[in-house]
């Protein structure tokens, strides 16, 4: 990059020192501002000056103080002190203010002057060099760090819309399952509602709520590889049919595993055949070993079954189901959730045309709204 001439700032309060240096610095090729003392030298001086010399006693504002001040600014420019009484003390004072070197007057030997200057100068170069490339390396890293932020963007609606389609694939396999069984239609649309609706009475989190609703919908989903025969014969099953029809927690929980972003759920699909005693199913856990989110898919999925029509015996009615519910409080269900399910359910409003995905889309967007 083409500078032009370096220019350098002279300050001093003699007027033949001014133009003496003034006429040199000239002759060797630079361009020169000259002033009579140091407050006046803090008033121009900028970044486009590539040195500074200062004379150290100067009324008003000696060398010593104006540098103070230069360092104050930040500049970074090298400074030179021109005197004629040197001194260890000046020396010393002169170091630790940062001062670049020393000019004695009156000047004698020009090439030693010229030296000097130059090496001040490159200095500069040196200084102003770096300080671009450091802004140079700031641009390209907040620059790196845009473009990085537009990819992690760009990869979240990617990731986003890839676990949508893997939602709504599922749901679309679930729902087919449903519809080849007239006892258990809509099913997991009702577990759903009913769990949005207590997760939201509970005041669970957003995350916790996509959870719930996720778990919800896929609950049963290990049913897809069971022989629907087991699944709507009329009477009792039998001892091989039955633990068939067991199998499907934990089938379910396999199908779900590759998916990354189900973890969660895929405890919860497990377990949701557990009881709050340990004597439930496929592991027998209990207590604490269940996660609020498990306990109320358990809750609502029994309720559903109890309320819902079988082709092996008739439902209850809401008040009886609660009754049940209260009944197996403690042993089966954990008793804080049969509470709150049943303060909940009593003021719930069935959707107008019956459930559907709306209505489930409605209540999860009740929950992230407010």
């Amino acid at each position: 990059m083409n500078r032009g001439p370096t220019k350098i700032l002279v300050a001093d309060d003699d007027a033949m020192v001014r133009t003496t240096v003034s006429k040199i610095l000239e002759m060797f090729g630079h361009q020169v501002d000259t002033v009579i003392g140091g407050k006046e030298a803090l008033e121009i001086v900028n970044s486009s000056y590539d040195v500074i010399i200062l004379d150290i006693n100067m009324p008003e504002m000696d060398g010593f103080e104006t540098m103070d001040h230069l360092n104050k600014l930040g500049l970074d420019i090298p400074v030179l002190f021109l005197t004629g009484a040197g001194s260890m003390h000046y020396a010393v004072k002169a170091i630790n203010l940062g001062a670049y070197d020393f000019l004695t007057k009156p000047i004698e030997d020009l090439d030693i002057f010229n030296v000097k200057i130059r090496r001040a100068i490159e200095k500069r170069m040196y200084v102003l060099k770096e300080s671009r490339y450091r802004q140079s390396l700031e641009d390209d890293i907040q620059e790196k760090a845009r473009q990085l932020e537009e990819q992690n963007k760009l990869l979240l609606t990617y990731s986003n819309s890839l676990e949508n389609a893997t939602v709504q694939l599922m749901s679309s396999l679930q729902n087919a399952m449903e519809e080849k069984d007239y006892y258990t239609a809509g099913h997991t649309i009702r577990v759903t509602e009913y769990a949005l609706m207590l997760g939201l009475a509970m005041e669970l989190s957003e995350n916790e709520i996509l959870i719930l609703r996720r778990a919800a919908q896929f609950h049963d989903i290990g049913k897809l590889v069971i022989d629907l025969s087991c699944i709507q014969k009329p009477g009792k099953l039998t001892d091989e049919e039955w633990l068939l029809i067991r199998k499907h927690p934990s089938v379910g929980a396999n199908i779900i595993k590759p998916l990354g972003f189900m973890k969660k759920e895929q405890f919860i699909i497990r377990h949701h055949h557990e009881r709050f005693d340990g004597k439930g199913y496929p592991d027998g856990l209990c207590g604490d070993e269940l996660d609020i989110l498990t306990k109320i898919i358990t809750v609502v999925d029994s309720y559903d079954a109890m309320t819902s029509r079988r082709n092996y015996r008739e439902n209850k009615t809401m008040e009886e189901a609660v009754e049940e519910l209260y009944r197996c409080s403690g042993t089966q269900f954990e008793p804080a959730i049969v509470e709150a399910f049943a303060r909940s359910i009593v003021d719930f409003k069935l959707p107008e045309n019956g459930f559907s995905e709306k209505s489930l889309d409605n209540l999860y967007e009740k929950k992230v709204v407010t």
